[in-house]
């Protein structure tokens, strides 16, 4: 039961993230480009989801398992520190160069965009690159 409900949470995201427009670059790029046709239609979107996170966690918080049982793991880490900074940071940087980012590039990529796939594969890329040097290093 708990993989159907994973699958069509998954799903409902994903149909949100279309619908949005989130899967569409030149839409994100829009969105990032302040200083030229700035769209700000995704800023509700982002809006929407920040307010269904708050209210969502603000219940969460209270409670030890999820709603399908599952007991809830929170991180450990609750500080800003420099690795956190620097990869939200290459985030931005790759989301407005790219006009994707992991969530919508996915949804993208299986709706056929091949650009996304390009995307996708690079992301792949970058983490596996990522995972070898965390290991190297302790």
């Amino acid at each position: 039961m708990q993989r159907v409900i994973e699958f069509v949470l998954g799903l409902t995201f994903g149909l949100g993230l279309l619908i949005s427009g989130m899967t569409d670059p030149g839409k994100v790029q829009g969105f990032l480009d302040l200083a030229g046709a700035w769209d700000p239609s995704l800023a509700f979107v982002m809006g929407g989801g920040v307010l269904v996170g708050l209210l969502g966690f603000g219940v969460a918080k209270k409670k030890t398992t999820s709603l399908s049982g599952t007991p809830f793991q929170w991180p450990a880490m609750t500080q800003v520190d420099r690795p956190l900074v620097l990869g939200s940071l290459m985030f931005g940087m790759g989301w407005g160069l790219a006009g994707f980012c992991p969530g919508p590039a996915l949804v993208a990529m299986a709706a056929g965009n091949d650009k996304a796939l390009v995307f996708v594969l690079a992301m792949m890329a970058g983490m596996a690159l990522f995972e070898r040097f965390k290991t190297r290093d302790n």
